[in-house]
């Protein structure tokens, strides 16, 4: 039992040793990647292909009712979700009464209001008639373009940092 204890332990000091002698020999000093930008690229009337920005987010400029409004593409999000005041913008301006949704954020649960979007048009791609929801400003940073424009696309698919968008 006494050599078996002893080998054990020549074993975990021989690891420990090499793992730090690994680790010195791969390390390579960081270099910056240079990024995309994050302007959106046709690559036909009916694709979109969307590069990633530094936070590996994917924003896109979508126009609603002559409007441009910036969205973060959110495949989590089962619907579009739009911040009030640029709901306002849109002609959407719900009534306190008519925030009877609940969601579920990092931040908690908040009260949203259910919406239609007429029209949501990105690059070459255009869906009608998008279920919303609106939540206020405090709760929302920036406009979720979710589930309900992405399904209606023919496909969207992640590969090598670019998210392509099909219709």
């Amino acid at each position: 039992m006494r050599n078996i204890l002893l080998i054990a332990a020549v074993v975990l000091v021989a690891g420990g040793v090499l793992a730090r002698f690994a680790d010195q020999a791969v390390e390579v000093p960081a270099v910056p990647v240079a990024r995309a930008a994050v302007q959106p690229t046709v690559a036909s009337g009916r694709s979109l292909t969307l590069a990633a920005d530094r936070g590996g987010h994917f924003k896109a400029d979508a126009r609603i009712a002559g409007r441009s409004m910036d969205f973060l593409v959110d495949t989590g999000a089962s619907l579009v979700i739009v911040r009030e005041s640029d709901a306002a913008k849109i002609g959407i301006r719900p009534m306190r009464s008519d925030y009877t949704a609940t969601v579920s954020t990092a931040n908690g649960s908040i009260k949203a209001a259910p919406a239609r979007i007429d029209r949501i048009e990105i690059g070459g791609l255009r869906v009608d008639d998008v279920p919303a929801l609106v939540l206020p400003d405090a709760a929302l940073g920036q406009n979720l373009l979710g589930m309900s424009f992405l399904s209606r696309l023919k496909r969207y698919e992640y590969a090598n940092g670019r998210m392509v968008l099909e219709q």
